[in-house]
């Protein structure tokens, strides 16, 4: 079977999913929606930095939605609940990486997609590489347990060269260091974990007492200057470890924690590695860890060659759900509702 694909934007993540449908044998992309007024009626291929594949961008909702494809890839950097509930209702599935897992950070708006979800007898679902696969990644290594103590999701990065600023300053980056209100700042830019959380839980079968933030900073002793155009200050926060902890009977049972730093100048001084580690204490205990290198033909010719590295682990799982999410029932599906996703359409004939 091959599924029918409209891609929404062409940002940072939407261009490697734009890839990836371009070379899949079981995707055929039919339309792109076009956030940005300068992309209307480009060729997609051209505006990812591929050969053209005949399909143009474009603004007109409408008009995409009356194409009916299997699928809308979903890649904006933030969901838009009016945007979702529209392509849903219209009878289209949603695979998403726009910090959407469960759908509750988003309030009401969890309700108004559900609901969305009904009318229009589609499905959703949001994953990512973390949150989303990593948590998958830990849930299946779970398994060869024979009793789970805790899970802990570590995800640690030098983020120098990420050029992201609109995702990052949420999170606390550039911040003065004794900001009072920081704490509440990356609880909030970084509320996507607290879903994190709950899939792991569910996927043990557990009702958690409650899920808990906190985080730890360092700063710049030096002016930074960073990819998209800004600069954080000396005395500023150049480094996040923030810890989502899920509890129950009074001890943590589940961590989901990020460590991302930027440049050479911290203080105090942290020294991240490279990767994701998933780590079950139980009986035995079973250490991951999960981390990526360039495949033996790849050629950097700057940075962003090996960001966009980064954002295939990103756009990925997503894409690899599509067959899955196409078959689901109705409604808003996450890794503990599918059946295993294969990787199906992607292995090299060359």
């Amino acid at each position: 079977m091959t599924y029918r694909i409209v891609q929404w934007t062409t940002g940072n993540v939407g261009k490697k999913s734009v890839h990836a449908i371009a070379a899949n044998s079981q995707l055929e992309l039919v339309g792109c929606y076009a956030w940005s007024p300068d992309k209307v009626g480009k060729d997609v291929g051209e505006l990812c930095g591929i050969t053209p594949l005949g399909v143009t961008a474009t603004e007109d909702v409408d008009a995409l939605l009356t194409l009916a494809p299997d699928c809308v890839v979903y890649n904006p950097m933030f969901a838009d609940v009016d945007e979702l509930v529209c392509i849903l209702e219209a009878g289209i599935n949603v695979v998403t990486t726009s910090e959407f897992i469960t759908g509750t950070s988003l309030g009401e708006g969890r309700g108004r997609i559900a609901a969305a979800c009904g009318r229009g007898a589609a499905t959703i679902f949001g994953s990512g590489i973390n949150p989303g696969f990593i948590q998958l990644f830990a849930i299946a290594t779970a398994g060869i347990s024979d009793r789970v103590d805790r899970i802990s999701i570590v995800e640690s990065f030098d983020t120098t060269i990420y050029n992201s600023p609109a995702t990052e300053i949420p999170m606390g980056f550039g911040y003065p260091i004794d900001h009072p209100d920081l704490q509440a700042i990356t609880e909030k830019g970084s509320g996507i974990f607290r879903e994190a959380v709950l899939l792991v839980a569910e996927a043990l079968g557990t009702d958690l007492d409650a899920v808990c933030c906190h985080a730890e900073y360092a700063q710049t002793t030096e002016a930074l200057p960073l990819p998209g155009d800004w600069t954080i200050a000396a005395g500023c926060v150049a480094g996040i470890d923030v810890r989502w902890t899920g509890m129950l009977g009074g001890r943590e049972v589940i961590e989901v924690r990020g460590v991302w730093t930027k440049g050479q100048t911290l203080q105090p001084v942290w020294s991240p590695s490279f990767g994701y580690t998933s780590t079950v204490e139980g009986r035995p205990t079973i250490k991951s860890t999960l981390s990526f290198e360039p495949p033996p033909d790849f050629v950097a010719e700057t940075l962003d060659d090996f960001v966009m590295l980064g954002l295939t682990i990103t756009a990925m799982p997503a894409i690899t759900a599509i067959p899955a999410v196409v078959a689901a029932p109705p409604g808003i599906a996450t890794y503990n509702d599918l059946p295993l996703l294969l990787p199906r359409g992607v292995l090299s004939t060359s």
